[in-house]
């Protein structure tokens, strides 16, 4: 388990290099450009920026999260073949900057969805929360606005210059079938995993959050049935899937430790996170700690151990606790001490894989 951090950049995240090396067993940074529209080819001298701002700190920066897919390739329109040129051409890029695993997603529209970013638990922390209730009221626009209304930071995934346009997005999307989406994705990855694949980078596929339809969008990696779909779309090493426990564990159908034992040799990349359930279809992101959450933590860290895990694991979204003035779900704090969760189950499964058993009566 090699274990990293997601951060914004020097001049977007409040979290600074030097502390990030400060958390035990850290060794590198999950980051992107997160300027760049989605479709354009990134800058050599952009990517060796934020090298030389790692190297500086002994962090390395293999994975990247996210090359963001246009929404032309997501569509299937004839434009696309423009924009998968300039992802190959990053691709390559990125390869020469030492970049290994490159996370993506295939989501119309939303690459994430909540409704409150500041929920206030128990504790008087505060955490991203989805209600289910809320958004099946909800005009798309009206969400857009209130994930805007976050004066200090962009969220990924959420770029003001491209939601503007939300309404003719839905519009694009207008009789667009699971169907159709997964037959432009395979478009997308003939053209794109070869290029990876010769450049020994693995592309990780994130998965849809939350696993089910919202506003009439389709999804299309919601379960260990679509993850295997997706990886016979292309059955090479270099796509893969990165197993979300948060984003998939909101669905209690799934099985998170059983996906991992099942898809663990095409996981480059994976987020763990709990989330607890509600019986109304509302989840909320808590700490860590399996006690706080629906998802048993242990038995997920557990399988990857039983499968000896050598890709890389950060934690996802965490807490904003402690005062911290943060990006909702991305502060300092909470993530270390999700780190520290993880190592803690982690060095003791080593410990107790790696000792002798003790012989009966043994003094």
């Amino acid at each position: 388990m090699r274990m990293v951090f997601r951060w914004f950049g020097k001049d977007h995240d409040r979290v600074e290099l030097q502390h990030v090396k400060q958390i035990p067993g850290v060794e590198g940074v999950v980051w992107a450009l997160h300027d760049i529209p989605a479709g354009e080819e990134w800058p050599m001298d952009r990517m060796l920026e934020v090298k030389r701002q790692a190297d500086e700190c002994g962090l390395h920066i293999e994975v990247v999260e996210s090359v963001n897919v246009h929404e032309d390739i997501k569509l299937g329109l004839p434009s696309r073949d423009g924009y998968i040129e300039n992802y190959q051409r990053t691709i390559e890029k990125l390869a020469r900057v030492g970049v290994k695993v490159i996370c993506y997603n295939f989501m119309p529209v939303f690459d994430w969805i909540r409704t409150d970013l500041y929920k206030r638990m128990h504790d008087g922390s505060t955490t991203l929360f989805y209600e289910k209730r809320k958004l099946d009221h909800m005009d798309p626009a009206e969400l857009v606005a209130a994930i805007a209304h976050n004066p200090d930071h962009v969220m990924p995934g959420w770029e003001p210059e491209r939601l503007k346009y939300v309404k003719q997005l839905f519009e694009a999307y207008s009789g667009v079938t699971k169907e159709d989406l997964w037959h432009n994705l395979q478009y997308f990855l003939e053209r794109i995993v070869p290029v990876a694949e010769k450049h020994g980078i693995r592309m990780a596929m994130h998965p849809d959050d939350p696993p089910w339809p919202v506003f009439g969008l389709p999804r299309i990696v919601t379960s260990s049935e679509d993850i295997r779909r997706l990886l016979k779309l292309v059955d090479s090493p270099s796509n893969g899937i990165t197993l979300c426990s948060g984003s998939l564990g909101a669905n209690p159908d799934n099985n998170v430790p059983e996906m991992v034992e099942e898809f663990a040799d095409r996981i480059p990349f994976a987020h763990i996170r709990n989330v607890k359930i509600y019986e109304n279809g509302d989840f909320i992101e808590t700490s860590h700690r399996s006690e706080d959450g629906s998802l048993d933590i242990y038995r997920i860290v557990k399988a990857y151990h039983d499968c000896q895990f050598t890709g890389y694991v950060r934690p996802d979204h965490g807490r904003t606790i402690w005062g911290e003035q943060a990006r909702p779900g991305y502060g300092l704090y909470d993530r270390a001490l999700g780190i520290m969760y993880l190592w803690g189950i982690w060095d003791a499964l080593e410990r107790s894989t790696n000792s002798p058993v003790e012989s009966a009566g043994a003094e």
